[in-house]
């Protein structure tokens, strides 16, 4: 089996007159010196090139429910093989999962797995998927892009989880190779992106769109709301139209509840109420799947028809219940087609989560 290598040559680079190499991977387009990163950590000036310095590498996998990416409708009730790297190309200061996408340290991949290994331990551990998720995937798009094509031989999907923050031309070149995402719609604002996030709003709004009409990836959305920042009536209202107008009513979007974590420890909890009435402003626009993340809400949890209103998908936090629907999809009650990627439900995954060890460096 090969080993990850040091340094892998990467495409999307051009160089300057004065030495340095632009990456242009990513709005940001840092502009490096011989042997300095970028801001994402994992990309390198070396050699006159920009490469990439976390392929085969990998600060962990586990095994989790595909509702947890999240994502709804993409064959509900699955188990995916989850995993990511180090770094990120975004500079959140709310960020979840800081002590990876915020490391600094190559100590942090202390787990390697070459594409081909990642595919055939989905397969050995039966999972329908795996993510690539933690951090960005977009960072570490070669490793990514091999590690989907290396499951698609093999029957198994690929997941970005990913903040859509990507360049046009890698744009077209990483999203055909993933069967589905979620795409982290930050917020609905230039301000919060600039302030809290140390990046832009339209590259994102252009993935979305990409994604929509130019791909037949599944994907859906998830706006983390955090209070006083992006949480507002008027936000949400001015997201959902924007959703509904530009993308339809068929795409899911999530609205999940913030903690305070990394450099956001002085902000409270989001309110459930909040996150319930985003749910709502969301369905009032139009918008056929609106859920709730990260706080306890059977009813925001679960998927209802579009053609009959009827509960057809009960969840708790992770763990299915009552399903009404055929196995491609369809109503129960009123024959709906419901929007999605789906099969039969043989028997869910549930709310486990499993860390596993597929190769050790």
């Amino acid at each position: 089996m090969r080993q990850p290598p040091e340094f892998y040559p990467t495409k999307y680079w051009h160089r300057l007159d004065d030495g340095r190499v632009v990456c242009d991977l990513c709005p940001r387009q840092c502009r490096l010196r011989e042997g300095k990163r970028g801001a994402c950590f994992v990309r390198q000036a070396h050699e006159g090139e920009i490469v990439l310095t976390s392929y085969g590498r990998s600060s962990g996998f586990c095994i989790d429910p595909i509702e947890k990416k999240p994502l709804n409708h993409f064959y509900p009730g699955s188990s995916v093989l989850s995993f990511g790297t180090a770094g990120c190309n975004l500079g959140c200061k709310f960020c979840q999962n800081w002590n990876i996408s915020k490391s600094r340290q190559i100590d942090t991949l202390g787990a390697s797995a070459m594409p081909e290994q990642l595919a055939l331990a989905a397969q050995r551990y039966g999972c329908d998927s795996i993510a690539f998720t933690y951090n960005d995937p977009v960072i570490f798009m070669e490793y990514a892009v091999d590690a989907a094509q290396a499951c698609r031989e093999l029957g198994i999907h690929s997941v970005a989880v990913s903040a859509g923050y990507i360049c046009d031309k890698p744009r077209v070149d990483f999203y055909p190779h993933m069967d589905a995402a979620n795409i982290d719609l930050k917020a609905f604002t230039e301000r919060f992106y600039h302030k809290i996030c140390s990046g832009h709003l339209a590259p994102v709004l252009d993935t979305l769109l990409y994604l929509r009409h130019e791909t037949d990836v599944w994907f859906e959305i998830t706006t983390l709301l955090i209070p006083d920042e992006n949480d507002s009536p008027q936000e949400i209202e001015a997201l959902t139209r924007w959703v509904y107008d530009n993308l339809g009513p068929d795409i899911p979007i999530h609205f999940s509840a913030f903690h305070p974590d990394f450099k956001m420890l002085d902000k409270l909890p989001t309110p459930p109420e909040t996150v319930k009435k985003a749910r709502e402003i969301a369905m009032a626009n139009g918008l056929h799947y609106a859920y709730v993340g990260n706080i306890f809400d059977e009813i925001g949890d679960s998927t209802y028809c579009p053609g009959c209103g009827k509960n057809v998908l009960s969840r708790n936090w992770y763990q299915l219940g009552d399903c009404h629907l055929t196995s491609q999809g369809q109503c129960h009650y009123c024959g709906y087609q419901l929007a999605g990627r789906f099969k039969p439900i043989e028997k869910a995954f549930g709310r486990r989560r499993i860390p596993v060890q597929i190769a050790s460096r």
